[in-house]
């Protein structure tokens, strides 16, 4: 009997085009244009090379240290795999104002009794330009001061290790991927879709309801405990809404190429918590508000993009900020419990952060499930 129930709630779910329709095809709509608005967006940041002239006159030509070391930052260094750091052109001094006031350089340097640096605005490539020529100032300096007062070091290497530069810290990344302020957006993508799932808790419910529905009277005047009804209810509305959640998460992944890590169980487990989460978010909903569906469908619509907001969804640095001022904000928040779930799958080494958010959703779905049950329980009707 449970099976058969089971059975003809999915057949009335999946019927039902305009639920489907909002919570499968809107998430996938809503990430295809994730993806074409951000899909630059982790890129805009990366180092291009700094566009600097070089004015060739004589007293450039007789400065081969100079010569040399530039040389050095502007061919790709095929040993170390790194790329040059400037894209240099050679001018004379007429033509590099020019290309200075058209922004096809971001500065010139040209030797007139010492090294000259010519640019136009300030900002950062004017500035690495700068510290470039400071450093190699300060080491030609100090060159020249340990030859003149001790010739010897020469012979002793000493100038030698005057121009190689060992760094003593290593940088250690905390996390195992690199940040990505981008794939947050997918997380909480998912974990709206996710909460989506409440639209079927409501349904169900509805469904249920002796006085919202022709079916809900046939099904209290039946012999079958509420309980049993609830959970076959809850059951096959959470199956549509996974497999719905899994289809999102599968077009992500295998279509638009967005990395979620390489483990796929936890990710799994998080989208079957979730989902659930979801579903018994609209149950409760739907049976404590007393209000007629149309006003249960906005404010459920409300309370997710709400939640979806307090995530990061709309704007990343929101996630934040409610994380430095409002941490508790965050752990009341189904929506960012579920992001924070990826988030910690992607960037951390160990799971404990990941379980903590999952144990406080499971808490979450016992306190939908239990407050939706209570409240059907206790509901009578003077006649049906």
């Amino acid at each position: 009997m449970f099976f058969h129930n089971y059975i003809y709630r999915l057949k009335c779910i999946v019927r039902d085009k305009q639920l489907l329709f909002w919570t499968l095809l809107f998430p996938i709509i809503l990430g295809t244009l994730f993806n074409m608005a951000f899909s630059k967006l982790s890129s805009a940041d990366n180092f291009t090379k700094i566009k600097i002239g070089i004015v060739k006159n004589e007293e450039y030509n007789k400065n081969t240290d100079f010569i040399k070391t530039i040389e050095s930052f502007s061919n790709p260094n095929k040993a170390s795999g790194k790329d040059n750091l400037f894209n240099i052109t050679y001018t004379s001094k007429e033509e590099g104002d020019k290309l200075l006031d058209n922004n096809k350089i971001d500065g010139y340097i040209f030797f007139d009794n010492g090294i000259k640096l010519i640019v136009k605005d300030s900002g950062i490539n004017q500035t690495i330009i700068k510290s470039f020529l400071d450093d190699f100032k300060q080491t030609t300096s100090t060159m020249y001061t340990i030859i003149n007062k001790n010739p010897t070091a020469i012979q002793n290497g000493l100038i030698n290790d005057i121009s190689n530069r060992t760094e003593y810290l290593k940088d250690v990344s905390p996390t195992k991927s690199a940040p990505d302020t981008v794939v947050n957006y997918f997380y909480t993508l998912i974990a709206m879709a996710c909460l989506y799932g409440g639209f079927w808790g409501l349904k169900e419910v509805t469904a249920i309801q002796a006085n919202l529905s022709a079916q809900g009277a046939r099904i209290n005047v039946a012999p079958t405990h509420k309980l049993k009804v609830f959970l076959v209810s809850i059951l096959s509305a959470s199956t549509v809404q996974l497999i719905e959640v899994f289809l999102l998460l599968a077009y992500l992944t295998l279509v638009l190429k967005i990395n979620f890590g390489n483990e796929m169980g936890y990710i799994a487990l998080t989208c079957v918590i979730g989902t659930l989460t979801g579903v018994t978010f609209g149950t409760c909903l739907s049976s404590i508000l007393k209000t007629g569906e149309g006003l249960k469908v906005g404010f459920l619509i409300g309370s997710t993009m709400l939640m979806s907001f307090l995530s990061g969804m709309m704007f990343d640095k929101i996630k934040y900020i409610v994380s430095a001022n409002a941490p508790i904000l965050g752990y009341l928040n189904p929506a960012n419990l579920i992001t924070d779930c990826f988030y910690s799958l992607y960037y951390y080494n160990t799971h404990t952060r990941f379980f903590t958010d999952l144990i406080v959703l499971c808490i979450f779905n016992i306190i939908f499930s239990i407050s939706t049950y209570f409240v059907l329980r206790r509901q009578k009707y003077a006649s049906i």
